[in-house]
């Protein structure tokens, strides 16, 4: 069991390191560019105890109340400044919410919206018009419907929620991976050490 779990932080790691745009690539976009000066500061790109946390949360929330990729990436790097999120694990946060994804957040968003508001919504309209592939036309006009409080409403709670349980489960992911590292260390130390001894003895 405890094999396994360094093996899955690795993995997480692994994923983030994939996810998440480099400095460069993201100063590049056309969406982020005019406010790169904003985004340059190297501490938005450190990874510490509390930004972590931090940018965790921020892509969370961005990535669920807002599903335009663009306007995700835009909105995790221009708020990180005043939050002190990492703006890297933000970005990959954002990703979460895909076209895969999507379509289940907007009926949740619309369902939760319409029970804890009484707005009188209808999801099952969302799948009928997924299922005989509704025009542009359709979607807009179910948009502004009484559809458009009720998913609003839902994305907001859905994205508070996921944001403070993000929160506290990166914060506990970062402690435990720092100690798993710690321990690295120390192991390593320990056996060099133990080295050096044995090759001492060996010598005199």
């Amino acid at each position: 069991m405890s094999a396994g779990k360094p093996r899955d932080k690795a993995a997480v790691m692994n994923w983030v390191r994939r996810n998440s745009p480099t400095r460069e690539e993201l100063l590049a976009s056309r969406f982020v560019k005019p406010f790169a000066h904003r985004v340059a500061h190297s501490h938005l790109w450190r990874f510490t105890r509390t930004s972590v946390p931090r940018g965790t949360a921020l892509g969370l929330f961005v990535g669920i109340f807002f599903l335009i990729p663009g306007v995700q990436i835009l909105g995790v790097a221009l708020l990180a400044l005043p939050f002190r999120a990492n703006i890297p694990i933000g970005a990959a946060m954002t990703f979460l919410s895909n076209p895969v994804t999507t379509p289940f957040i907007i009926i949740a968003s619309v369902w939760l919206g319409d029970w804890l508001f009484g707005l009188h919504a209808n999801s099952v309209t969302f799948s009928a018009m997924i299922e005989h592939g509704a025009s542009a036309g359709e979607w807009v006009r179910w948009v502004f419907s009484d559809a458009a409080p009720a998913m609003l409403a839902g994305l907001f709670v859905i994205s508070l929620v996921s944001a403070i349980v993000g929160y506290i489960l990166a914060s506990i992911f970062w402690d435990n991976w720092i100690r798993l590292r710690w321990r690295r260390k120390l192991a390593r130390a320990r056996d060099q050490r133990h080295e050096a001894s044995t090759s001492d003895t060996a010598a005199g």
